[in-house]
């Protein structure tokens, strides 16, 4: 699928995909930028003392990209099992019964989903700052760009996990993504400082 093409999808009027698999794409956008400033880092006669911990950075910003890219499709597809979930039958108790529990089902794996998406974007988010502090100056805006990313992609990633809690009835799943939410945000908390880090090597 093209750029374009799933830019046509996202404003459709189908379900999905949505703010989840944007928050992917973002996410990944942000790793691409880290691993770019990366590969004008490695190598440059001006940087030697801050190769090797670039050289670290690319194939962690790589993995991240590729893993993020495919986030886009798997949010899709974890809030289709939703929509197919409250479809499904409820002529009698026992249909309602396994309806119920399918769409309870559905939802934990939709909120599980963009929560694995936040995670990700809050590993490119602190890849980032590094990008920013010691990365090829000439590059400094690339990073401030792949942290502005990222951060977008962890909070529309956060919103998602929210939006599926407030439907899920398992109280002790929904207190422990809860609690997995607090680090991330910590983390996107960090934006500002990155981009101030930024200013100062423009």
């Amino acid at each position: 699928m093209t750029l374009e093409q799933f830019l046509d999808e996202l404003a459709s009027a189908a379900p999905a995909p949505g703010g989840g698999s944007a928050a992917a794409m973002a996410g990944a956008t942000g790793a691409a930028l880290v691993a770019m400033v990366a590969r004008l880092t490695i190598g440059r006669k001006n940087y030697q003392d801050v190769n090797a911990e670039f050289e670290n950075i690319l194939p962690r910003a790589e993995a991240r990209r590729a893993e993020l890219i495919q986030f886009i499709q798997l949010d899709a597809d974890a809030y289709s099992r939703v929509m197919a979930a409250y479809q499904l039958p409820k002529t009698d108790d026992a249909e309602k019964t396994a309806r119920a529990a399918a769409i309870q089902d559905a939802l934990q794996e939709a909120a599980n989903v963009p929560l694995r998406v936040a995670r990700a974007c809050a590993q490119v988010l602190e890849m980032s700052a590094i990008a920013a502090a010691k990365g090829n100056k000439n590059a400094a805006s690339d990073a401030g760009a792949g942290a502005v990313m990222a951060e977008a992609g962890l909070q529309m990633a956060l919103l998602n996990v929210e939006i599926n809690l407030g439907l899920i009835q398992d109280q002790t799943f929904v207190a422990a993504l809860r609690a997995a939410m607090e680090p991330l945000k910590q983390i996107a908390a960090t934006r500002q400082a990155i981009l101030d880090t930024v200013q100062t090597r423009l």
